[in-house]
């Protein structure tokens, strides 16, 4: 499993190279943001990409902005900036997590397993591939969302892992943290938060692939809901 590691500080790149590499991962390599999407698009084996914010010709945020238009690849971001908006708005433009410096390598390592398994998330065998929902099929196996006249709609992993856990679970209830921990697999002090801008990425790109249709309720103080089609 080949993993793309982006930062204009070279120590930084070759440490987590050390620790994805002991753990049995493949690393390439780069030090700018387009070298980072030069490498992504002329290697289809990348799976997960760890990515500086600031960086020079292009920052994290430019280049997550244009994968996301292609692309659902994992990503997580790595920045020195600390401030609850600046974490938002890496996961608004289409980051899956955020790290912020300095950190621990380890969690570094934990946090790319984590989205590794969120990238499969639903994938079973199971003879029931799809799943209706209103204007919605999920299909579980492929990890495709699409609507009912067959438009595809592009969720990264961890989207499609809440709207196949709520979507499976009609009528429940489930609170930002409950999200989480059964997405992210993963326990998180900005979970909500984090939950939060995914949810509304989710809803947007629902509400946009079939006309204004709110799949996703939220009901206030308590979490998140879909109702039983």
């Amino acid at each position: 499993m080949k993993i793309l590691v982006v930062d204009d500080d070279r120590e930084i790149v070759d440490l987590l190279g050390i620790y994805l590499k002991n753990e049995g991962y493949t690393v390439e390599k780069a030090y700018d943001g387009q070298e980072a999407l030069d490498a992504l698009y002329s290697n289809e084996e990348i799976e997960l990409l760890v990515l500086d914010v600031m960086m020079p010709k292009k920052d994290g945020i430019q280049v997550v902005k244009e994968i996301r238009q292609s692309s659902q690849i994992p990503i997580l971001m790595l920045s020195a900036k600390t401030t609850d908006v600046d974490k938002i708005k890496g996961l608004v433009n289409g980051a899956d997590d955020y790290v912020v410096k300095p950190f621990n390598p380890l969690e570094v390592v934990a946090r790319i397993k984590s989205l590794l398994r969120r990238s499969t998330y639903g994938k079973t065998n199971d003879a029931e591939d799809e799943l209706a929902l209103g204007p919605l099929i999920i299909r579980k196996n492929s990890h495709e969302v699409v609507t009912i006249e067959g438009e595809p709609i592009q969720l990264t992993a961890l989207e499609f892992g809440i709207l196949y856990l709520l979507a499976s679970n009609p009528n429940r209830v489930f609170s930002a943290d409950e999200i989480f921990e059964r997405v992210w697999q993963q326990d998180s002090l900005i979970s909500a938060k984090t939950v939060m801008v995914h949810v509304s990425h989710l809803r947007d790109k629902i509400e946009q692939a079939t006309g204004g249709e709110k799949i996703i309720q939220t009901v206030w103080g308590v979490g998140y809901k879909i109702e039983k089609q």
